[in-house]
């Protein structure tokens, strides 16, 4: 057998050395270089999975016309909120990367889904826990699936010998920093360790057509630990995201191959694991007997979803010289563009007060639709008058006070008026698609935020 070959290149540059090099003579950046193999040391590389799938696969050259256009073979899972994420189901073949916070759920949610999916074989490999941890949270969980299997190991060539004894139809690999190959001398979790565990994988789901779920680590800046090309390895990024203090988690999409990358899944963390949320809506907004300063709700759209979410806001006379501006789901800047709006175009004197915004629900809101609730939050904390509480608003703020047209405006409509709620303030330039379409709800139309202001108030 021939040795492993390994060499060293510099992530920045691509320079390649023999050893490791502190700094590199080509780019001249400090610790840059990791280890990557050159040539395996096993002849199984070739026809390593030929035996495994009973499909053959010709290589050959062919036209694009002569391919034969049809829907991937798709995985229904119970979870609607895990497939409507990932554009319809598990895609065959495909290889997904979940991340996300430390204690966040990821595990509890992909062992309830794997238990989940009854008659497919499903393999759980855990790098992190030992089997009475797994045996303990399936137990809470209470779901019972003789075609669950679990293998507690993370070196890959033991992984991938159980995986030949088994040939299970999707593997969760619970997670991608915790595994080693024998090929790199590096230790887990390392820049060249995670880099070829995740190409060994996304080698064996393309070749056997095997879905494979790769749960990863965030580092403390938020993005996703280990080099940039894992994410561009797989064929669908997931962040699974959400306050710990709050029950209500999302998944979002960052990145799918095979659907919308603006999707999103909504859980509630309940004893009994991940619950699926149908109808967020009514979650998000709080139920409240009196009415109250400073609370308007936005007709929000999040993928394809509407939503609507409950906007806080507080605004106080200063006692330091310095006026406070804290957000909370939201982002500071557009706060403060739209307060210099309010400052210039309606004679609001903001600049001596303190601002405090905050999006109900630990949501992190980024749709430019919120401007026109954050806006009337403001104000109605500003007069200390309460908003009437079967209105909502969908429109986007303009610099010169306008007030702006907002995409999918039907969709937003529709979710109010399926809420109960009794009026809906928008832009008059949404008026054009709107005219053939009947709603019970009232439509009220403006332009301009001082209408609104003289309307309200």
């Amino acid at each position: 057998m021939s040795k492993i070959k390994t060499a060293f290149f510099c992530s920045n540059c691509g320079y390649e050395s023999a050893k490791w090099l502190g700094k590199c003579p080509g780019c001249e950046q400090w610790n840059t270089f990791v280890e990557e193999v050159i040539t395996k040391n096993n002849k199984l590389a070739e026809n390593e999975w030929k035996k495994f799938s009973s499909e053959k696969k010709d290589i050959k050259t062919i036209s694009l016309n002569e391919v034969i256009s049809g829907e991937e073979k798709r995985i229904i899972s119970v979870d609607a909120e895990l497939n409507r994420v990932l554009g319809g189901g598990i895609v065959a073949g495909s290889i997904v990367l979940v991340a996300g916070e430390p204690g966040i759920g990821k595990s509890t949610l992909f062992l309830q889904n794997g238990l989940m999916l009854k008659n497919i074989t499903t393999l759980y490999i855990s790098g992190e826990e030992s089997e009475q941890q797994i045996k303990m949270r399936a137990d809470r969980l209470k779901i019972q699936n003789e075609d669950f299997y679990l293998l507690t190991e993370t070196s890959t060539q033991i992984i991938f010998q159980e995986i030949k004894k088994l040939k299970p139809q999707l593997v969760i690999v619970d997670s991608i920093q915790t595994l080693h190959s024998p090929y790199i001398e590096s230790s887990a979790g390392s820049i060249s360790q995670i880099r070829e565990c995740a190409s060994e994988f996304q080698r064996f789901a393309k070749e056997t057509n095997t879905p494979v779920f790769l749960i990863g680590h965030i580092t403390k800046d938020g993005n996703i630990a280990g080099p940039k090309i894992l994410e561009h390895m797989v064929d669908t990024v997931l962040q699974f995201e959400g306050d710990i203090h709050y029950a209500y988690r999302i998944l979002r999409t960052l990145k799918n191959r095979f659907g919308s990358t603006s999707e999103l899944g909504i859980y509630e963390m309940t004893d009994k694991g991940m619950r699926a949320v149908n109808n967020p809506s009514e979650i998000l907004i709080t139920q409240k007997d009196e009415q109250l300063s400073g609370i308007a709700i936005a007709a929000t759209m999040e993928g394809i979803r509407p939503l609507l979410i409950e906007v806080q806001a507080l605004v106080t006379q200063s006692v330091y010289g310095t006026p406070q501006r804290t957000v909370s789901g939201f982002d500071l800047r557009r706060l403060q563009l739209l307060l210099a709006v309010l400052e210039k175009r309606g004679g609001f004197h903001f600049g001596i007060k303190d601002v405090f915004l905050n999006i109900a629900g630990g949501l992190k809101v980024e749709d430019p639709s919120i401007d026109l609730a954050v806006l009337c939050a403001l104000l109605s904390s500003y007069e200390d008058v309460a908003l009437p509480q079967h209105l909502c608003f969908a429109g986007e703020i303009g610099l010169s006070g306008e007030i702006r047209a907002v995409n999918r405006i039907e969709q937003r409509i529709a979710e109010a008026e399926k809420l109960g709620f009794e009026k809906i303030l928008v832009s008059k330039y949404n008026q054009k698609g709107l005219k053939n379409q009947k709603f019970n709800i009232e439509i009220i139309s403006m332009g301009r935020v001082d209408e609104v202001y003289q309307y309200l108030f």
